[in-house]
């Protein structure tokens, strides 16, 4: 099990695009996925925004707001530089303090519980304020309308009586821009990530 932990607040907060992420799979077999510990927390002295034509948000610093997301510890450092992959050029991993939640209120805050502290690390945007809406990202909406193309075939059984996974690739193809910006299945960043673990595999094999 890793020592590295972070702060997630968005697509990553579902487990099933973390694990595509780090083990190339989002059904990945318990003993790997049992590797990290999930619990709800916020983020203080961030905000979130949708980013432009993007399924995914941002945080930038804002001293009297909070995010609220998830903390996972078990991480290590194979993981870390897969995430550096995943979240690309427009983010910076910075470390920051985040606070465990013992109980989880509403979406404004009202009700949370904190616990610990936890040193973290998080992907802060540093590509422009310009590429930012001024509103919230909808993380149920994500789950609910946008999952699919993040984590390929593996979730078309999961999203029955939808568009299924190639034909959403297609339609975001005709759309001529990306919301995973290469995230999703098919891009360039996740084809990058799945390269890595098919030489490991070699490499693993030829010992």
């Amino acid at each position: 099990m890793g020592e590295r932990a972070a702060f997630f607040y968005g697509t990553l907060m579902a487990p099933q695009v973390l694990h595509r992420v780090c083990y190339g799979s989002s059904k990945p077999p318990a003993y790997q996925s049992g590797l990290l510990t999930i619990r709800p927390a916020i983020l203080p002295s961030y905000e979130r925004h949708r980013v432009r034509h993007a399924d995914y948000p941002a945080i930038i610093p804002h001293a009297h707001s909070a995010v609220r997301g998830t903390v996972v510890t078990g991480l290590t450092d194979a993981d870390i530089w897969r995430l550096d992959i995943f979240e690309g050029d427009d983010y910076e991993r910075v470390t920051a303090t985040a606070k465990i939640l013992v109980e989880v209120g509403d979406e404004t805050g009202k009700g949370n519980v904190e616990g610990e502290e936890v040193r973290v690390e998080t992907y802060v945007w540093i590509a422009g304020e310009d590429m930012l809406e001024k509103g919230e990202w909808d993380f149920a909406e994500f789950q609910k309308e946008k999952i699919g193309r993040w984590i390929g075939e593996e979730g078309e059984a999961e999203y029955a009586g939808r568009l299924s996974i190639l034909e959403v690739d297609d339609a975001v193809k005709a759309q001529g821009k990306d919301p995973t910006g290469g995230r999703g299945r098919g891009g360039h960043i996740t084809n990058a990530l799945e390269g890595q673990t098919a030489l490991q595999d070699v490499l693993k094999n030829a010992i």
